[in-house]
């Protein structure tokens, strides 16, 4: 096996693990309100716990990687999450399954916030787009099977079940990463780290990266969150298990993110990702409904297009990350990232339940538009700094 499609495979498994622990309990979300006596928002906090302790620790693990190498992080993250997973199911009460999810999102941090620098110091800015395409296709997939099979084992193993089949998934795609993943460049040191947030947080272009991985990913959260009571509910009605299937447009995202390098090249990368955030809008738009063939039409375009819209703005950050500073653009990035996923979750899964589905279409519509202007923003700055260099 060649050294790049070892880094890809490593990434690609370490995905498949991270996205699949991070988002098991989304499909079980109505089984644990009805267990606990919680509303839509109170039971969407098993996710929401989770990825924004990953959104708090991923700039502090980031930086650590600055300083004991990318490799050992990624390996203690798919490790150390895959433990916890094993272990949720056996929490005897719903603050104790909070608590130790939160401890999971810390674990988990370590691999999204360090991949995309990882991918950039071994296959270099040429090659990054392409990978970090196909490890967001990996994650996807992840989300698609840790969904899919925490959906259908709740019906015959209740969702503690559920869980622990996602945890031995979890397990398999850990054991192929610590087996794959080759060294990346030697650690650096610690005196350059706070420079390198500062840099971080100084590019225009960066801050509308970080702006869309905030917002859009709320928006897609949100959805998702509130997608199984809404399906489950009336007047669709369906099983938990057929509801789960939802979860296969997921599919269409591992497509559409491994096709987001050549989408770039085509088009550039301003036009592909603000047509990418508006196809989202549409795709929510078509959810509205209660058509069971149109909402799963619109899940369908809305998946697709969000990966695609995740892939080109997480490939420019990190092609346009400075060298010093490489792991804090992608922390911050996966910051803003899950800091929108938990977020934009909890707060739509609130509009949900208090103003339903039409009400939550219209709050992330609101947002998906605001993603698209941050990127005109952004991406117009730096064309005035171009026009001023080559003027002068």
């Amino acid at each position: 096996m060649t050294s790049t499609r070892r880094v890809k495979t490593a990434v690609a498994a370490a995905g498949i693990s991270s996205f699949a622990l991070l988002y098991a309990p989304q499909p079980v979300l109505p089984q644990l309100a009805a267990q606990y006596h919680l509303d839509p928002g109170g039971a969407a906090l098993a996710v929401s716990v989770a990825t924004g302790a990953l959104a708090v620790a991923v700039l502090p693990i980031a930086a650590l990687s600055e300083v004991i190498g990318r490799r050992p992080v990624i390996l203690t993250s798919v490790i150390a999450s895959v433990v916890l997973g094993l272990l949720l199911p056996l929490m005897p009460t719903y603050p104790a399954l909070l608590v130790l999810r939160a401890l999971q999102g810390v674990a988990i941090a370590g691999f999204p916030g360090v991949a995309a620098a990882y991918l950039a110091e071994r296959l270099g800015r040429a090659g990054v787009a392409a990978a970090v395409g196909a490890m967001i296709a990996g994650n996807t997939i992840g989300g698609m099977l840790g969904r899919l099979a925490s959906g259908f084992s709740a019906g015959p193993l209740g969702w503690r079940g559920a869980l622990l089949a996602v945890a031995a998934v979890g397990a398999v795609c850990s054991a192929v990463t610590v087996l794959t993943l080759p060294p990346g460049r030697r650690a650096g040191r610690a005196g350059g780290v706070g420079r390198g947030l500062l840099t971080a947080l100084s590019k225009p272009v960066l801050l509308a990266q970080y702006a869309v991985a905030l917002l859009a990913m709320g928006s897609f959260v949100a959805l998702y969150n509130a997608a199984g009571f809404r399906l489950t509910g009336h007047p669709l009605d369906l099983s938990p298990a057929i509801a789960s299937l939802v979860f296969l447009a997921y599919a269409t995202g591992s497509v559409s993110s491994a096709a987001a390098g050549r989408l770039v090249a085509r088009v550039g990368r301003r036009r592909a990702l603000i047509g990418a955030l508006l196809l989202t809008a549409a795709g929510a738009t078509l959810t509205l409904p209660d058509s069971l063939p149109l909402v799963i039409a619109g899940f369908l375009v809305l998946t697709c297009a969000f990966f695609a819209a995740h892939a080109v703005a997480n490939g420019w950050a990190a092609a346009d990350a400075p060298e010093n500073a490489r792991g804090q653009v992608g922390g911050t990035y996966t910051a803003t990232y899950y800091l929108g996923s938990s977020v934009g979750g909890a707060a739509g899964a609130w509009v949900y339940g208090h103003a339903g589905w039409p009400w939550l279409v219209a709050v992330v519509a609101v947002w998906l538009l605001l993603a698209v202007a941050a990127v005109g923003a952004g991406t117009r700055v730096r064309a005035e700094r171009l026009e001023l260099v080559r003027a002068g």
